[in-house]
Protein backbone atom coordinates (compact mmCIF):
# COMPACT_ATOMS: atom_id res chain seq x y z
CA UNK A 1 0.00 0.00 0.00
CA UNK A 2 1.70 3.08 -1.33
CA UNK A 3 1.80 6.63 0.86
CA UNK A 4 -0.45 8.16 -1.60
CA UNK A 5 -3.84 5.37 -0.92
CA UNK A 6 -6.52 6.88 -0.56
CA UNK A 7 -9.35 6.43 1.47
CA UNK A 8 -11.65 5.64 -1.05
CA UNK A 9 -8.87 3.07 -1.87
CA UNK A 10 -9.40 1.71 1.83
CA UNK A 11 -13.41 1.91 2.48
CA UNK A 12 -13.19 -0.47 -1.40
CA UNK A 13 -11.05 -2.57 0.95
CA UNK A 14 -13.32 -6.13 1.75
CA UNK A 15 -13.31 -5.94 5.07
CA UNK A 16 -14.48 -8.22 8.30
CA UNK A 17 -15.75 -6.90 11.67
CA UNK A 18 -15.85 -9.17 14.56
CA UNK A 19 -16.11 -6.98 17.26
CA UNK A 20 -18.47 -4.27 17.05
CA UNK A 21 -21.53 -3.35 19.45
CA UNK A 22 -24.79 -2.57 18.14
CA UNK A 23 -25.77 0.34 20.85
CA UNK A 24 -22.44 2.22 19.83
CA UNK A 25 -22.76 2.21 16.39
CA UNK A 26 -26.25 4.59 15.78
CA UNK A 27 -26.48 7.40 13.28
CA UNK A 28 -26.31 11.03 15.49
CA UNK A 29 -29.52 11.53 13.58
CA UNK A 30 -31.28 8.48 14.18
CA UNK A 31 -30.41 9.07 18.21
CA UNK A 32 -31.74 12.49 17.73
CA UNK A 33 -35.14 11.45 16.15
CA UNK A 34 -36.04 8.09 18.41
CA UNK A 35 -35.06 10.23 21.41
CA UNK A 36 -37.53 12.67 20.32
CA UNK A 37 -40.49 10.18 19.84
CA UNK A 38 -40.04 8.34 23.76
CA UNK A 39 -39.06 11.95 25.08
CA UNK A 40 -35.93 10.38 26.10
CA UNK A 41 -33.61 14.12 26.99
CA UNK A 42 -30.03 14.29 25.55
CA UNK A 43 -27.39 16.29 26.06
CA UNK A 44 -27.38 17.85 22.18
CA UNK A 45 -29.86 18.15 19.81
CA UNK A 46 -27.63 19.03 16.71
CA UNK A 47 -26.72 15.39 14.86
CA UNK A 48 -22.95 16.96 14.71
CA UNK A 49 -22.63 18.51 17.97
CA UNK A 50 -24.23 15.37 19.52
CA UNK A 51 -21.70 13.30 17.76
CA UNK A 52 -18.94 15.28 18.95
CA UNK A 53 -20.34 14.87 22.30
CA UNK A 54 -20.62 11.47 22.54
CA UNK A 55 -16.43 11.17 21.34
CA UNK A 56 -15.44 14.01 24.03
CA UNK A 57 -17.61 11.83 26.62
CA UNK A 58 -15.90 8.49 25.66
CA UNK A 59 -12.02 9.83 25.32
CA UNK A 60 -11.79 10.03 28.73
CA UNK A 61 -9.02 7.41 29.21
CA UNK A 62 -11.49 4.68 31.66
CA UNK A 63 -13.92 2.49 30.82
CA UNK A 64 -16.32 3.18 32.74
CA UNK A 65 -16.34 6.55 32.28
CA UNK A 66 -16.52 5.45 28.54
CA UNK A 67 -19.60 2.97 28.97
CA UNK A 68 -21.53 5.93 30.65
CA UNK A 69 -22.40 7.71 27.36
CA UNK A 70 -24.64 4.22 26.43
CA UNK A 71 -26.95 5.80 28.25
CA UNK A 72 -28.22 7.37 25.50
CA UNK A 73 -28.63 5.67 22.92
CA UNK A 74 -29.74 2.38 25.04
CA UNK A 75 -32.33 4.84 25.64
CA UNK A 76 -33.85 4.79 22.23
CA UNK A 77 -33.59 0.92 21.31
CA UNK A 78 -37.11 0.09 23.66
CA UNK A 79 -39.08 -0.56 20.61
CA UNK A 80 -39.11 -3.12 18.18
CA UNK A 81 -39.38 -0.74 15.28
CA UNK A 82 -36.39 1.80 16.53
CA UNK A 83 -34.66 -1.66 17.48
CA UNK A 84 -34.81 -2.54 13.91
CA UNK A 85 -34.55 0.33 12.63
CA UNK A 86 -31.01 0.60 14.22
CA UNK A 87 -30.36 -2.74 13.29
CA UNK A 88 -30.73 -1.96 9.41
CA UNK A 89 -28.98 1.15 9.29
CA UNK A 90 -25.95 -0.82 11.27
CA UNK A 91 -25.77 -2.91 7.92
CA UNK A 92 -26.47 -0.05 5.48
CA UNK A 93 -23.16 1.76 7.40
CA UNK A 94 -21.05 -1.31 7.13
CA UNK A 95 -21.46 -1.79 3.53
CA UNK A 96 -20.71 1.32 3.04
CA UNK A 97 -17.26 0.89 4.57
CA UNK A 98 -16.82 -2.37 2.69
CA UNK A 99 -17.69 -4.93 5.27
CA UNK A 100 -18.50 -7.86 3.72
CA UNK A 101 -19.06 -9.71 7.02
CA UNK A 102 -19.52 -8.98 10.57
CA UNK A 103 -20.80 -9.86 14.19
CA UNK A 104 -22.73 -7.54 15.52
CA UNK A 105 -23.09 -7.97 19.67
CA UNK A 106 -25.94 -6.41 21.78
CA UNK A 107 -27.20 -7.13 25.09
CA UNK A 108 -31.26 -7.48 24.68
CA UNK A 109 -31.64 -7.11 28.52
CA UNK A 110 -31.00 -3.50 28.09
CA UNK A 111 -34.01 -3.19 25.44
CA UNK A 112 -36.39 -4.23 28.25
CA UNK A 113 -37.57 -0.78 30.09
CA UNK A 114 -40.66 -0.12 27.88
CA UNK A 115 -41.99 -3.51 27.94
CA UNK A 116 -40.27 -5.74 25.32
CA UNK A 117 -39.19 -8.99 26.65
CA UNK A 118 -35.61 -10.28 25.83
CA UNK A 119 -36.62 -12.05 22.83
CA UNK A 120 -38.70 -9.30 21.30
CA UNK A 121 -35.34 -7.42 21.15
CA UNK A 122 -33.31 -10.37 19.43
CA UNK A 123 -36.00 -10.78 17.28
CA UNK A 124 -36.04 -6.75 16.23
CA UNK A 125 -32.19 -7.02 15.77
CA UNK A 126 -32.55 -10.21 13.62
CA UNK A 127 -35.48 -8.64 11.49
CA UNK A 128 -33.08 -5.50 10.86
CA UNK A 129 -30.14 -7.36 9.79
CA UNK A 130 -32.02 -9.68 7.20
CA UNK A 131 -33.31 -6.61 5.94
CA UNK A 132 -30.37 -5.01 5.54
CA UNK A 133 -28.64 -8.27 3.74
CA UNK A 134 -31.20 -8.39 1.75
CA UNK A 135 -30.71 -4.85 0.39
CA UNK A 136 -26.68 -4.77 0.84
CA UNK A 137 -25.40 -7.70 0.53
CA UNK A 138 -23.50 -7.71 3.45
CA UNK A 139 -23.54 -11.09 5.54
CA UNK A 140 -24.05 -10.14 9.70
CA UNK A 141 -24.64 -12.61 12.44
CA UNK A 142 -25.67 -11.57 15.94
CA UNK A 143 -23.78 -11.60 19.25
CA UNK A 144 -26.19 -11.86 21.87
CA UNK A 145 -24.84 -10.26 24.93
CA UNK A 146 -25.01 -10.68 28.63
CA UNK A 147 -24.06 -7.85 30.98
CA UNK A 148 -21.23 -9.07 33.29
CA UNK A 149 -22.42 -6.73 36.56
CA UNK A 150 -25.77 -8.63 36.47
CA UNK A 151 -27.18 -11.69 37.20
CA UNK A 152 -29.41 -12.43 33.49
CA UNK A 153 -26.55 -14.37 31.75
CA UNK A 154 -28.05 -18.16 32.06
CA UNK A 155 -31.79 -16.35 30.95
CA UNK A 156 -29.75 -14.38 28.01
CA UNK A 157 -27.50 -17.63 27.20
CA UNK A 158 -31.62 -19.66 26.93
CA UNK A 159 -32.39 -16.51 25.05
CA UNK A 160 -29.44 -16.87 22.10
CA UNK A 161 -30.20 -20.78 21.55
CA UNK A 162 -33.85 -19.90 20.73
CA UNK A 163 -32.34 -18.09 17.65
CA UNK A 164 -29.33 -19.47 16.86
CA UNK A 165 -31.43 -20.69 13.84
CA UNK A 166 -32.53 -17.16 12.40
CA UNK A 167 -29.29 -15.65 12.75
CA UNK A 168 -27.66 -15.57 16.49
CA UNK A 169 -23.95 -17.29 16.13
CA UNK A 170 -23.25 -16.52 19.50
CA UNK A 171 -22.85 -15.57 23.32
CA UNK A 172 -21.05 -12.37 24.90
CA UNK A 173 -20.40 -10.84 28.13
CA UNK A 174 -19.69 -7.24 27.95
CA UNK A 175 -19.68 -4.25 31.06
CA UNK A 176 -17.00 -3.19 33.40
CA UNK A 177 -14.60 -6.24 34.15
CA UNK A 178 -13.39 -5.21 37.20
CA UNK A 179 -14.70 -7.09 40.20
CA UNK A 180 -17.10 -8.95 37.58
CA UNK A 181 -14.74 -11.85 36.38
CA UNK A 182 -16.01 -14.70 34.11
CA UNK A 183 -16.51 -17.50 35.68
CA UNK A 184 -19.55 -15.58 37.59
CA UNK A 185 -21.25 -16.66 34.61
CA UNK A 186 -20.10 -20.13 34.23
CA UNK A 187 -23.69 -21.94 34.13
CA UNK A 188 -24.50 -19.80 31.51
CA UNK A 189 -21.24 -20.50 29.39
CA UNK A 190 -21.59 -24.06 29.78
CA UNK A 191 -25.18 -24.08 28.75
CA UNK A 192 -24.02 -22.31 25.31
CA UNK A 193 -21.30 -25.05 25.18
CA UNK A 194 -23.58 -27.95 25.89
CA UNK A 195 -25.75 -26.84 22.69
CA UNK A 196 -23.00 -26.23 20.57
CA UNK A 197 -22.85 -22.86 20.19
CA UNK A 198 -19.94 -20.58 20.10
CA UNK A 199 -18.68 -17.83 22.82
CA UNK A 200 -16.50 -14.88 23.35
CA UNK A 201 -16.08 -13.08 26.06
CA UNK A 202 -14.50 -9.60 26.68
CA UNK A 203 -11.21 -10.27 28.59
CA UNK A 204 -8.36 -8.66 29.48
CA UNK A 205 -9.56 -5.18 28.38
CA UNK A 206 -9.83 -2.99 31.83
CA UNK A 207 -8.40 -5.90 33.54
CA UNK A 208 -5.74 -7.70 33.59
CA UNK A 209 -3.88 -11.70 32.43
CA UNK A 210 -6.53 -13.33 35.24
CA UNK A 211 -8.93 -12.20 33.14
CA UNK A 212 -7.96 -13.76 30.11
CA UNK A 213 -6.74 -16.85 31.77
CA UNK A 214 -10.60 -17.24 33.30
CA UNK A 215 -12.22 -16.86 29.89
CA UNK A 216 -10.23 -19.35 28.10
CA UNK A 217 -9.28 -22.49 30.43
CA UNK A 218 -12.97 -22.12 32.77
CA UNK A 219 -15.38 -20.31 30.60
CA UNK A 220 -14.35 -22.23 27.46
CA UNK A 221 -14.21 -18.87 25.57
CA UNK A 222 -13.23 -19.34 21.44
CA UNK A 223 -12.28 -15.69 21.59
CA UNK A 224 -10.87 -12.96 23.31
CA UNK A 225 -12.74 -9.38 23.33
CA UNK A 226 -9.95 -6.97 23.10
CA UNK A 227 -7.57 -9.39 25.08
CA UNK A 228 -4.69 -6.46 25.10
CA UNK A 229 -3.68 -7.39 28.55
CA UNK A 230 -1.84 -10.52 26.85
CA UNK A 231 0.95 -8.06 26.60
CA UNK A 232 1.80 -8.42 30.31
CA UNK A 233 2.48 -11.59 29.49
CA UNK A 234 5.38 -11.19 27.02
CA UNK A 235 8.98 -9.33 27.62
CA UNK A 236 11.10 -7.87 25.22
CA UNK A 237 14.49 -7.57 25.71
CA UNK A 238 16.86 -4.80 24.48
CA UNK A 239 17.73 -6.48 21.42
CA UNK A 240 14.24 -6.83 20.29
CA UNK A 241 14.10 -10.34 21.23
CA UNK A 242 10.15 -11.31 22.98
CA UNK A 243 10.11 -13.81 26.00
CA UNK A 244 6.41 -15.57 25.98
CA UNK A 245 4.86 -16.53 29.05
CA UNK A 246 2.59 -19.90 29.25
CA UNK A 247 -0.43 -17.95 29.23
CA UNK A 248 0.61 -15.86 26.12
CA UNK A 249 2.44 -19.18 24.79
CA UNK A 250 -0.56 -20.83 24.81
CA UNK A 251 -3.21 -17.86 23.36
CA UNK A 252 -0.78 -18.03 20.57
CA UNK A 253 -0.25 -21.57 19.86
CA UNK A 254 -3.72 -22.44 20.12
CA UNK A 255 -4.43 -19.41 17.50
CA UNK A 256 -7.03 -17.90 19.81
CA UNK A 257 -8.53 -15.03 17.60
CA UNK A 258 -7.74 -11.48 19.52
CA UNK A 259 -10.77 -9.02 18.80
CA UNK A 260 -8.52 -5.68 19.10
CA UNK A 261 -9.74 -2.29 19.05
CA UNK A 262 -7.26 0.11 18.64
CA UNK A 263 -8.49 3.23 18.86
CA UNK A 264 -10.99 2.26 21.27
CA UNK A 265 -8.51 1.22 23.66
CA UNK A 266 -6.87 4.52 23.73
CA UNK A 267 -10.15 6.08 24.53
CA UNK A 268 -10.49 4.20 27.83
CA UNK A 269 -7.02 4.43 28.59
CA UNK A 270 -5.67 1.11 27.45
CA UNK A 271 -2.51 3.08 25.73
CA UNK A 272 -1.48 6.87 24.80
CA UNK A 273 -1.86 6.15 20.85
CA UNK A 274 -2.57 3.86 17.88
CA UNK A 275 1.23 3.74 17.58
CA UNK A 276 1.74 2.63 21.15
CA UNK A 277 -0.62 0.12 21.05
CA UNK A 278 0.37 -3.65 21.50
CA UNK A 279 -1.35 -4.71 18.03
CA UNK A 280 1.91 -3.97 16.76
CA UNK A 281 4.54 -6.07 18.85
CA UNK A 282 1.30 -9.33 18.50
CA UNK A 283 1.14 -8.80 14.91
CA UNK A 284 4.54 -9.06 14.45
CA UNK A 285 4.70 -12.78 16.47
CA UNK A 286 2.19 -14.02 14.36
CA UNK A 287 -0.32 -14.12 17.31
CA UNK A 288 -4.13 -14.27 15.78
CA UNK A 289 -5.16 -10.33 15.74
CA UNK A 290 -7.81 -9.07 13.97
CA UNK A 291 -9.05 -5.72 13.71
CA UNK A 292 -11.96 -4.44 14.54
CA UNK A 293 -14.42 -0.72 15.71
CA UNK A 294 -15.67 -1.47 19.00
CA UNK A 295 -18.33 1.21 19.19
CA UNK A 296 -18.48 3.43 16.02
CA UNK A 297 -20.51 6.33 17.64
CA UNK A 298 -18.09 7.02 20.87
CA UNK A 299 -14.56 6.71 19.09
CA UNK A 300 -15.73 7.85 15.72
CA UNK A 301 -13.98 5.19 13.96
CA UNK A 302 -15.10 3.10 11.09
CA UNK A 303 -13.24 0.15 9.83
CA UNK A 304 -11.87 2.06 7.18
CA UNK A 305 -10.08 4.37 10.00
CA UNK A 306 -9.05 1.88 11.96
CA UNK A 307 -6.63 0.99 9.23
CA UNK A 308 -5.87 4.49 8.02
CA UNK A 309 -4.21 4.87 11.32
CA UNK A 310 -2.28 0.68 11.73
CA UNK A 311 -0.79 1.89 8.26
CA UNK A 312 0.23 5.20 9.43
CA UNK A 313 1.59 4.02 12.89
CA UNK A 314 3.16 0.85 11.85
CA UNK A 315 3.20 0.87 7.73
CA UNK A 316 0.81 -1.66 7.12
CA UNK A 317 -0.06 -2.61 3.47
CA UNK A 318 -2.33 -4.62 2.13
CA UNK A 319 -0.74 -7.50 2.44
CA UNK A 320 -0.79 -6.79 6.19
CA UNK A 321 -4.53 -6.15 6.15
CA UNK A 322 -5.78 -8.90 3.76
CA UNK A 323 -3.64 -11.18 6.05
CA UNK A 324 -5.89 -9.45 9.26
CA UNK A 325 -8.79 -9.86 7.32
CA UNK A 326 -8.91 -13.61 6.57
CA UNK A 327 -7.68 -13.94 10.29
CA UNK A 328 -11.09 -13.01 11.15
CA UNK A 329 -12.95 -14.47 8.49
CA UNK A 330 -11.42 -17.77 9.69
CA UNK A 331 -12.02 -16.91 13.34
CA UNK A 332 -15.74 -16.36 12.83
CA UNK A 333 -18.71 -18.33 13.94
CA UNK A 334 -20.47 -18.59 10.26
CA UNK A 335 -20.65 -21.67 9.00
CA UNK A 336 -17.12 -23.24 7.40
CA UNK A 337 -18.15 -23.83 3.74
CA UNK A 338 -19.52 -20.11 3.65
CA UNK A 339 -16.26 -18.77 5.23
CA UNK A 340 -14.42 -20.16 2.91
CA UNK A 341 -16.67 -19.05 0.06
CA UNK A 342 -16.16 -15.13 1.29
CA UNK A 343 -12.50 -15.43 1.47
CA UNK A 344 -12.23 -17.07 -2.06
CA UNK A 345 -14.88 -15.10 -3.63
CA UNK A 346 -14.58 -11.69 -1.84
CA UNK A 347 -11.37 -10.98 0.25
CA UNK A 348 -8.70 -12.69 -2.00
CA UNK A 349 -10.13 -11.15 -5.28
CA UNK A 350 -10.71 -7.55 -3.90
CA UNK A 351 -6.73 -7.63 -2.17
CA UNK A 352 -5.17 -8.53 -5.31
CA UNK A 353 -7.20 -5.83 -7.44
CA UNK A 354 -6.38 -2.80 -4.86
CA UNK A 355 -2.37 -4.56 -5.02
CA UNK A 356 -2.40 -4.22 -8.83
CA UNK A 357 -3.76 -0.75 -8.64
CA UNK A 358 -1.16 0.10 -6.91
CA UNK A 359 1.63 -1.16 -8.22
CA UNK A 360 -0.02 0.28 -11.37
CA UNK A 361 -0.26 3.59 -9.71
CA UNK A 362 3.61 3.17 -8.59
CA UNK A 363 4.68 2.09 -12.00
CA UNK A 364 2.60 5.43 -13.45
CA UNK A 365 4.95 7.34 -10.93
CA UNK A 366 8.16 5.97 -11.71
Amino acid sequence: MSATTSDEDLRRAPKVLLHDHLDGGLRPGTVVELAAEVGHTLPRTDPEELRAWFHEGADRRDLDLYLQTFEHTVACMQTREAIERVAYECVEDLAADGVVYAEVRMAPELCIDRGLTPDDAVEAMLAGFRRGTDRFGVDIGLLVTAMRHAARSQEIAEVALRHVDEGVVGFDIAGSESGNPPSRHLDAFRTIAQANSHITIHAGEAFGLPSIWEALQICGAERLGHGVRIIDDITVDRDGRATLGRLAAFVRDRRVPLEMCPTSNVNTGVCETVADHPIGLLRALRFRVTVNTDNRLMSNITLSGEMSKLHDAFGWGWDDFEWLTINAMKSSFWPFDKRLRIIDEKIKPGYAALRAQSLGTNQTTH
